[in-house]
């Protein structure tokens, strides 16, 4: 909900962010002495669209870093323990011996000022983490799911739930857990959208939303890790960057969680600048129904385009129809200017007294300016 929370709050920072970035792209392009582009003129707002958008996508990567960052940081058994995603069982009780030749609390007892809770702690985890990947069904639950699977093998930590110890039980659990979060992840975003917020984008955002759903239900019930990993994402790290690490599918999984609301945020910030029209000296935004037009160069939508048209034939036909209608009644006083102006005016006096002044909207307007007048203090002049 957090990501959600910062989807609808994260909205004043950019402003404040974008007018102090312009006010240094102008104090580093324009020489001292030129005149700047003043607030209120094309060129301004052209050049506020355009840092805005540039503010906003660099935030949003740096989201996508720190959340990468955080799963480093967090590591993983597989990390604690120094053995490859594709450790054998050999492999793994061999790293264990060796680290608990060194980590074992007996062996670090003598140490002056040494922390036993805490030595005793690492030993545990030490001892999880081994116990966990040597187990077929936890090690496949935690590769999907996380630190978290390693709760739902145990009696006490379940909600008095049944114990997990095949994988049938574990996607089980794993599927009951991600439901709430896309239930309240699809609530949220049709809330959001009846209440105004989410007018550019609609569509996109419902398709980021299920594609991250089925890329989660697709990891988390294969027996397998998702190629997209094991194919592309962990030799490009390999090769780029080897302190990284791989990723596990958990990890892709809360990568691609903290995406989908960086996506959303994009929507918001990023979507209606791209097709903004700054030639009234004003960023005005565009909104999802006329966002491709405007971004082809301002061209407005053919059927609306065609609808005005037929509008405004149809009007032009009815004024045709209302000139020969008058001008058949004023037929039998043709030649005759004192009567035609005589009816002319009766006519116009007609239409004055039952069309106009009968209008509902008129007699309001004339209502309130006679109670302004009521109201108004003695002596009062009326403005010229």
């Amino acid at each position: 909900m957090s990501g959600f929370l910062s989807l609808v709050g994260w909205s004043f920072l950019p402003n404040f962010v974008t007018g102090w970035a312009q006010s240094i792209y102008y104090s580093i392009t324009i020489r001292a002495g030129d005149p700047r582009p003043m607030p209120g003129t094309p060129r301004f707002a052209e050049h506020r669209r355009r840092i805005h958008i540039l503010v906003v996508a660099l935030y949003l990567a740096y989201t996508i870093y720190e959340a990468d960052y955080d799963l480093r940081r967090a590591g993983s058994f597989y990390r604690d323990l120094g053995v490859p995603l594709t450790a054998t069982d050999r492999e793994i009780k061999s790293r264990f011996r060796r680290l608990a030749a060194l980590h074992h609390p007996d062996k670090a007892g003598p140490n002056a000022g040494a922390d036993e809770n805490a030595i005793n702690a690492y030993f545990v985890h030490l001892k999880t983490a081994t116990d966990t990947l040597l187990d077929p069904a936890r090690r496949f639950a935690y590769d999907r799911f996380g630190p978290v699977s390693v709760a739902w093998a145990t009696n006490n930590s379940n909600n008095g739930q049944h114990r997990c110890t095949t994988i049938y039980d574990f996607v089980s659990m794993g599927v009951k857990v991600l439901a709430p979060y896309y239930t309240v992840a699809a609530a949220a975003l049709y809330g959001l959208g009846l209440l105004g917020y989410l007018t550019w984008g609609g569509y996109e955002r419902w398709l980021v939303l299920t594609g991250v759903l089925v890329f989660e239900l697709y990891t988390v019930t294969r027996p397998f890790h998702p190629r997209l990993l094991t194919d592309v994402l962990n030799p490009l790290f390999a090769l780029l960057a080897p302190q990284h690490g791989p990723y596990l599918p958990f990890q892709a999984i809360q990568l691609a969680r903290k995406l989908s609301i960086t996506t959303y945020i994009g929507f918001s910030q990023i979507g209606p600048m791209l097709g903004a029209d700054t030639r009234s000296g004003q960023i005005v935004m565009a909104n999802s129904e006329d966002s491709a037009s405007t971004a082809k160069g301002g061209a407005p939508d053919p059927a609306l385009v065609a609808a005005l048209e037929r509008l405004e034939a149809t009007s032009q036909s009815l004024d045709q129809d209302a000139t020969r209608l008058l001008e058949m009644e004023m037929a039998p006083f043709v030649g005759q200017e004192e009567v035609l102006s005589n009816v002319r005016g009766k006519i116009k006096e007609w239409l004055v007294q039952n069309t106009i002044r009968a209008d509902p909207m008129v007699r309001d307007a004339v209502g309130r300016s006679l109670q302004r007048r009521r109201d108004a203090p003695a002596g009062a002049r009326g403005t010229r």
